[in-house]
């Protein structure tokens, strides 16, 4: 596989600042000023520079031209690329600067890769670091580095090889990841640190993080470990906190996040305790809510002396202490209660509710609960669904997919990010909603929108969505992921002479791509039974890259435990590959059609990304549509070639290259790692 051509500059070190995501981009903008001005000069920087994301919210245009006047030069003076990176660093470390006030009481951390700066807190990076020593000490391959220190950067450098971080998301969510897809050897080369943090990042997706764009963008949310159990499924005694059975849907649609603040506070009103806490920082600080807290919940080891310390360090030291005897960890200090820091407040929350939720065991209200789980084929799709939009990077997080999508909003969303502009939001209403007229607006919205698309949307109206009709809306989100998919296809390659993608096509593909490299497994149709034992799809990702499937790995499928096995193995090699997946070992093992074709389809369009040798013929894809691969620059991608596999590639490189230069810096790092945590 061809490997594109870096920016190289002359100055070692100047290099050495910079990953290749970010002097291809610069080089960009600067080749492009130079071809619209003849030339770059000193004058053409402020317009230019005030443009870029890194400066657009730090600086105005006059501030950046008042900096660049301290140097003295000409606003005549002809610039090269180097200059025009050296300024480039003066103006962030500007930025940094303008941050790093008095009043901000965290470290910088600048890895010697990227010029990128990211506030870290020392406190939230010693919790990640006590968080890793104790779940992992005992990992055969992680022990050797294991305990680290936290005021070291031990922890970064450790994650740089995708290892660690692939091992906390199975932490997290326990067999998200087959190991036997981890490169775990002592010391890695590039392209397998860059497949960990590849099947890192889609793994995280799979489990509900939203990934934009890692590098430029951070990390946006994660619903992972400590709030994986706060839903009436998973712990239906929280049935508990609502009056009666008509306030479980309003419980159903929470946030986590906003369900543990639900438990808190209910606990609190029984404590005594007369206000309502809405947040993780501010209504913690004084450590009051904690303490009353702890007293309901564990009173045998309640201590007069919380509630009467008049400092609130002091109060907030004997609430962890308080904590400690109920065998919750100490990943957060005194400091961190007295500031606010919401991260490490939600994780201290999260871990009371995990040791001791003190919710009662009402036969009655449980068995209601458990009576409103879905069926196990529906609640699969509705997960696939759930973390496909999540994925697709719309502003509004879905917690239950059901519940959430009812008032119309999100679908429009997810309609303007597969269909741009197919929207039209002057004649939307964004949550909250009241009117109930309102919600049927949305919706009807959607339904003309799918028609539009050409979904097949016979005898349904918006108010079938308001109604929460749960196979409709499986079977409408169907049809739109598999149109995104059908269109990501058709814009990655003008290979389809104006035809239309269709699943044949895909199909084609796939068997055309098993038998080229002499293998005999064969798809019939996306239903067929004989997908059940994986072999094929191991081959097909053999055949599109001949290292990433380790064969000695692979068993013969007969049994159910042998299925299950390769499996788990297809789809964590898919993600390590660069395929963003949702589907469930599950889904290949019975051929659930629609998932069977999602995966075939993430294989196709990772493959036709990637630049072929001119000498390597490429086989049309049907007799009606010709492939003709020939490895185009990716610049040419639609903006919307970005959900199926990693989210929002990279205008000026390739998706792999992005991945491994971004993820080995400590800063991202720091991101993923907040993120795995929370």
């Amino acid at each position: 596989m061809s490997s594109f051509v870096g920016v190289h500059v002359s100055d070692q070190w100047l290099q050495s600042q910079f990953t290749q995501v970010e002097l291809r981009s610069l080089n960009s903008k600067f080749i492009s000023t130079k071809k619209r001005n003849g030339k770059v000069t000193v004058g053409d920087l402020p317009p230019l520079m005030v443009k870029l994301k890194a400066f657009s919210e730090m600086f105005k245009e006059e501030e950046i031209r008042d900096i660049l006047g301290e140097s003295a030069s000409a606003k005549e003076d002809e610039i090269d690329l180097e200059g025009f990176l050296r300024t480039y660093l003066n103006l962030q470390a500007r930025a940094a600067a303008k941050l790093g006030g008095p009043k901000n009481p965290s470290s910088f951390l600048k890895a010697t890769t990227t010029t990128l700066l990211h506030t870290i807190s020392e406190s939230e990076k010693a919790c990640y670091v006590a968080h890793v020593n104790s779940y992992l000490r005992d990992d055969p391959f992680l022990k050797q580095f294991l305990p680290m220190d936290p005021a070291t950067n031990s922890l970064f450098d450790l994650a740089k090889d995708g290892v660690l971080l692939c091992k906390l998301i199975n932490v997290a969510v326990p067999g998200t990841i087959d190991e036997r897809a981890i490169n775990t050897k002592r010391v890695l080369n590039p392209w397998e640190r860059n497949e960990n943090h590849t099947l890192c990042l889609n793994s995280a997706k799979a489990i509900g993080c939203t990934v934009v764009n890692i590098g430029t963008q951070d990390l946006v949310k994660g619903r992972i470990q400590l709030l994986a159990d706060l839903n009436l499924r998973k712990t239906p005694q929280l049935v508990e906190l609502v009056e009666d059975n008509n306030d479980v849907e309003e419980l159903m649609v929470l946030a986590p996040e906003k369900v543990l603040l639900k438990w808190m506070n209910f606990h609190l009103k029984k404590a005594g305790y007369k206000k309502t806490v809405t947040n993780f920082s501010s209504d913690l600080k004084d450590g009051e809510a904690y303490a009353y807290l702890l007293n309901v919940l564990a009173p045998e080891h309640c201590s007069p002396a919380t509630l009467d310390a008049k400092d609130p360090a002091q109060r907030a030291d004997l609430v962890l202490e308080h904590a400690e005897r109920m065998d919750c960890k100490r990943y957060l200090t005194p400091k961190d209660i007295v500031e606010g820091s919401t991260n490490l407040n939600l994780a201290f929350v999260a871990q009371i509710f995990h040791q001791r939720n003190g919710l009662s065991a009402d036969n009655r209200k449980i068995s209601f609960a458990e009576m409103m789980t879905v069926d196990e084929q529906m609640s699969r799709e509705e997960r696939c669904f759930r973390l496909w939009i999540n994925s697709l990077g719309i502003t509004t997080y879905v917690n239950n997919l059901f519940e959430d999508v009812r008032n119309g909003w999100i679908l429009l969303e997810v309609l303007d990010k597969v269909s741009p502009g197919s929207v039209n939001w002057k004649q939307a209403t964004k949550p909250p909603i009241k009117m109930p007229f309102r919600k049927v607006e949305n919706c009807n919205q959607v339904i003309r929108i799918g028609k539009q698309l050409k979904l097949s949307l016979v005898n349904v109206a918006g108010d079938d969505i308001v109604q929460g009709n749960k196979k409709l809306l499986l079977a409408f989100l169907w049809q739109l992921m598999r149109f995104n998919m059908l269109q990501l296809l058709k814009n990655l390659r003008s290979c389809s002479q104006g035809k239309e993608f269709t699943d044949a096509d895909i199909l084609n593909w796939a068997n055309k791509k098993v038998k080229i490299t002499g293998r005999t497994c064969h798809m019939d149709s996306f239903k067929d039974k004989n997908l059940s034992n994986g072999l094929f799809f191991l081959e097909l990702l053999s055949a599109v890259e001949p290292r990433v499937v380790n064969w000695n790995l692979v068993t013969k499928g007969e049994s159910d435990e042998e299925k299950k096995l390769n499996a788990t193995y297809i789809i964590s090699v898919a993600r390590k590959l660069g395929c963003s997946i949702f589907l469930l070992p599950e889904d290949i093992m019975e051929v659930n059609q629609k998932m069977i074709l999602t995966l075939t389809a993430s294989i196709m369009y990772w493959n036709l990304q990637q630049p072929v040798e001119e000498s390597e013929s490429s086989p049309s894809l049907s007799p009606s549509t010709a492939a003709s691969i020939n490895g185009e620059d990716e610049s040419s991608l639609s903006d919307q070639v970005s959900n199926l596999t990693m989210d929002d590639a990279a205008s000026d490189t390739t998706v792999s290259s992005q991945v491994e230069n971004e993820v080995t810096s400590g800063a991202s790092m720091y991101r993923v790692l907040s993120l795995v945590q929370n």
